[in-house]
């Protein structure tokens, strides 16, 4: 008899990061030096366990015939092989360090490839895995290479003693748990597989195997300094520069400084015995001065999103294609800074940060968050035998990105409580890289980091903290405040935003922040739409908190992407009614407004009807200026609102968007508008069941409208539900009040609305109810009050809370449904959805939309669609106008069937279109992660009046 051992997979549960690996180095392509991409097609068996099969399969002429094939790089979850976990921080497997379940699923992959014709015979080679999740282990040609762990960190192996001229067989173990996995408990899908790219790389003879490039800028003199160290000697040149010195050596020239607004480089070469290395070179210096964040000597404000690496049928398998498509979408937000949450992000993303103009935080592949549930018992991150997997973690993403120019904070990682090894981490880098600073948000006493980092704080903490009285250690309170993650960006919001920036912008101690996140995690589902946590069978989940992001998954950018970019827009427009100017500011940190292009246009009730240009000198960072607006261009009749509008465009196509392209702008009132009038003078008249009442008809016994004109009225009431946001909701471990529980335990999504008496006048129809939820002796007293001039209805709504309301409401308007509207058109805020707190973006005009296209396709299904300060809006045969500015909605469900649904799925268009005319909603904020909304945007059960004018649309 004989027993199976394990030794042959006690690689999974060492802590130690791997063996065979080579040391980390820079990311580069070679000039000149041979590669060969292994990604396409592989073979592939999924086995249940981690040691289910041997490892024959590595060894050449192993049968596969009966194999499946999955791409490479990609994720075996998402190509049909096993499913897809979504926990935010609980640990999917029993937390017992470094042990995991024998219950492990294991793919072993295989690919049989040929050296080009070309490759060279001479050198060495070397293997690179970009990404593989969580741990793999390494056969080339029947040799066992090594393994390795450290899910998003690169992994070279030197091969090119092993290769053949062709018949290569290149196997692959990768296994879903290990010890790395403890270290990897990011708040996304678990997704096993080679997810990055898998490449060979020609290392001739005299080849830089590794290269750091020091290139700082004096802000005083002008001057940048250049120094690249290689471990193999060579020549740097840089013809722009008129630079052509040793490695090692250091030479002093004029220069343009980097920076994300003016993201200037330096193409270079640098050029050894073996090869020929393409060098971009961007000058900048980072430093802690004065308690804050300096480059190139100014103190810089962040905008910042943080990016989980993501798309809807790969996961975090991202092309090139994807990845400029994000940085171009942060750049066209008005976006200037990305955390790389919470991990390095695929290097070529660097590149383009580079490139195109981003702050970035590189932060570790660190975070061991489900250790909290066991008040951090056994942290790795606290205990030395794990410190050699994190000073190796550290090191590959330093060592990796470190010529970077856009990288100006490495960060150790995210959530992984506090000791020991985090020390070690920023001690080692900081003896690797002076030119940089260290974050760590779970540093509360700041001992391992240059930056204050808090998450989700509140508006009144941090002004605290702001001017200075948040007290703390004397070294934190001496150091820059920076918002790792704030604004939780799930569902419809993130409220809050604008009062967040008016705090940066005061205090010079707050830096700015990074709205979580930056994308939904959504998975593209046949049935679903785009399926998250529980819609796999897992065993445990966290629901959609997986959707949380400023762009839906299939990256079209939500509503409050497009608040994000007016809250942080780096032009201030303002003016008021009585200047005949505008107040321009330029909120850059370093370019001054040569690049915009200015133009005004002229609106009469919401229509433009005239535009120009408008000179605004170029402006240097922080300066502002009063521009004078021409006559306005016609006389308009008398009760027209009117305005202008200004807007700051890019007078020239950039590498990040065309000419054209709106950067900013603003909006400043000349004449109000008139509130609508209608004169009591048509009488109510009973004719059999119905009450007759100008162009309407009602009936007769429960006061109830039934048409005005032709066009027929459904069920018109009250109404104060909304289907709870995620928002509204709130995070179930947050203390503070959360309204959306609340709503449901008072009944506020079952009202019950009671007659209580149709009152005939001479002038007008009034019909008292009281609407109330059952169990509870709070109601709101409402009179309806109809009145007519013949030809116009017009209905006042009185509303009195009566008992002791115990919460805000979360609406408060009238809902009514109409049997045909397919379009609409108002006057009002638009294009976009807009509530008390995320109405930045809310442009005053005259906008068109369909029904359809009024909502907003939120992951789940929720509150949606409101378009803000409504003046008027025709729908269904309608006109509504309002006394004052209103909200409306219109949906081809009920706000209870949106209420239940729980994918986009679940909605079914109905013959009714159900509209919403709101004299206020309660406001949003960002209780699914952060605060409530402000108590200013509470929507409190007070005594309320507010009217509206029907008529027929012409």
């Amino acid at each position: 008899m004989s027993f199976r051992t394990t030794a042959a997979v006690d690689h999974v549960e060492d802590v130690s990061p791997g063996r065979g690996a080579l040391p980390p180095r820079a990311w580069y392509a070679s000039s000149d030096a041979a590669s060969l991409s292994l990604n396409g097609r592989w073979r592939f068996r999924l086995s249940p366990t981690a040691d289910a099969e041997d490892d024959s399969f590595a060894v050449p002429g192993h049968d596969t015939g009966d194999w499946a094939e999955v791409s490479v790089p990609g994720h075996w979850v998402l190509q049909g092989h096993g499913s897809p976990i979504y926990t935010n921080h609980l640990y999917p497997f029993p937390v017992d360090p470094p042990r995991v379940p024998t219950e492990n699923p294991t793919g072993d992959h295989l690919r049989v490839f040929d050296l080009p014709r070309d490759w060279p015979a001479d050198g060495d080679a070397v293997l690179r895995f970009d990404g593989v999740e969580s741990c793999a282990r390494v056969w080339l040609n029947g040799t066992d290479i090594g393994d390795f762990k450290g899910s998003r960190l690169p992994h070279e192996f030197a091969v090119g003693r092993l290769l053949k001229p062709s018949g290569n067989v290149l196997a692959v173990r990768v296994h879903q748990w290990s010890a790395g996995s403890y270290l990897e408990d990011q708040d996304q899908w678990w997704l096993p597989g080679i997810f990055r790219d898998v490449t060979l790389l020609h290392r001739p003879a005299g080849a830089a195997g590794d290269f750091f490039v020091h290139a700082s800028y004096d802000h005083v003199t002008g001057e940048g300094t250049l120094r690249v160290d290689s471990d193999v000697a060579g020549r740097v040149t840089v013809p722009e520069l008129d630079v052509d010195v040793a490695t090692g050596e250091t030479v002093t020239v004029p220069v343009e400084p980097w920076s994300a607004e003016v993201p200037r480089l330096y193409d270079g070469v640098l050029a050894t015995g073996g090869e020929r290395v393409p060098l971009r070179v961007g000058f900048r210096t980072v430093a802690l001065r004065d308690g804050l964040i300096k480059v190139n000597g100014k103190a810089i404000l962040f905008k910042g999103v943080n990016r989980h690496e993501w798309h809807p049928e790969r996961g975090r398998a991202l092309d090139l294609g994807t990845m400029r498509e994000d940085v171009l979408l942060m750049k066209r937000h008005n976006v200037n800074a990305v955390r790389t949450s919470h991990y390095p992000p695929h290097p070529a993303f660097l590149d383009l940060c580079d490139e195109l103009g981003l702050w970035v935080i590189d932060e570790c592949d660190l975070e061991t968050h489900g250790f909290v549930e066991q008040d951090w018992r056994d942290n790795p991150v606290d205990d030395d035998r794990w410190t050699p997997a994190l000073l190796d973690r550290a090191a590959r993403m330093v060592e990796r990105d470190k010529n970077h120019p856009s990288v100006v904070v490495w960060s150790l990682g995210n959530e992984a409580g506090t000791g020991r090894g985090l020390t070690a981490m920023a001690e080692w880098i900081r003896g690797r890289d002076t030119s940089r600073l260290v974050h760590y948000e779970g540093d509360v006493t700041c001992r391992d980091t240059d930056v204050y980092s808090r998450m989700y704080a509140f508006h009144d903490e941090v002004e605290r903290i702001g001017r200075g009285l948040d007290g703390g250690p004397h070294k934190r309170r001496e150091l820059p405040f920076v918002l790792c993650e704030y604004a939780h960006a799930m569902g419809n919001g993130p409220g809050g935003l604008a009062d967040y920036q008016k705090l940066f912008e005061s205090y010079d101690r707050l830096q700015g922040g990074f709205v979580w996140e930056w994308i939904d995690h959504g998975i593209a589902h046949p049935e679903l739409g785009f399926a998250y946590g529980g819609d796999f069978g897992e065993e445990l989940h966290d629901g959609n908190f997986v959707c949380d992001g400023l762009l839906f998954p299939d990256r079209r950018p939500s509503p409050g992407l497009l608040e994000y970019k007016k809250v942080i827009e780096p032009v201030r427009i303002e003016g008021d009614r009585t200047g005949g100017t505008v107040r321009v500011t330029n909120r850059h940190d370093f370019a001054d407004l040569s690049a915009l292009a200015f133009e005004w246009s002229y609106q009469v009730d919401g229509e433009t009807v005239e535009s120009g240009p408008l000179p605004v000198p170029a402006l240097a960072p922080g300066e502002s200026a009063e521009v004078k607006l021409p006559e306005p261009p016609v006389e308009a009749a008398g009760g027209a609102e009117t305005r202008w509008t200004v807007r700051a465009l890019l007078a020239a196509g950039t590498a990040w968007a065309p000419w054209g392209h709106e950067v900013a702008w603003g909006q400043v009132p000349v004449a109000a508008r008139s509130v609508p009038s209608v004169a009591a003078a048509a009488r109510p008249v009973l004719a059999e069941r119905l009450i007759t009442l100008g162009p309407a008809s009602f009936d007769a016994r429960t006061g109830a409208l039934r048409a005005v004109g032709g066009v027929q009225v459904t069920g018109l009431r009250l109404d104060v539900w909304r289907a709870p946001t995620d928002n509204d909701d709130g995070a179930p471990w947050q203390s503070d009040v959360r309204f959306g529980p609340l709503w449901r335990k008072f009944g506020l999504h079952r009202m019950r609305h009671r007659l209580d008496a149709v009152e005939p006048g001479d002038d007008a129809l009034t019909v008292r109810t009281r609407v109330a939820p059952a169990a509870w002796e709070v109601g709101l007293d409402t009179v309806y009050r109809w009145t007519s001039d013949g030809s116009r209805l017009r209905l006042t709504v009185s509303v009195t809370p009566e008992g002791d309301w115990a919460v805000p409401l979360p609406r408060l308007g009238i809902r009514f449904g109409l049997a045909q509207a397919d379009s609409v058109t108002w006057h009002g805020g638009g294009p976009g959805e807009a509530y008390p707190d995320t109405r930045s973006a809310s442009r005053l005009g005259r906008w068109t939309s369909t029904v359809d296209d009024l909502q907003t396709p939120y992951v789940r299904p929720q509150e949606n669609g409101a378009r803000a300060d409504v003046r008027w809006a025709r729908l269904g045969g309608l006109r509504v106008d309002g006394d004052p500015e209103f909200s409306f909605t219109a949906r081809r469900w009920t706000t209870e069937q949106l209420d239940a649904a729980t994918h986009l799925s679940d909605l079914t268009p109905g013959d009714t279109v159900w509209v919403n005319l709101d004299h206020r909603q309660h406001g949003i904020g960002s209780q699914s992660c952060g605060p409530g909304p402000l108590p200013r945007y509470f929507l409190r059960p007070e005594p309320t009046e507010f009217s509206f004018v029907f008529s027929q649309a012409d």
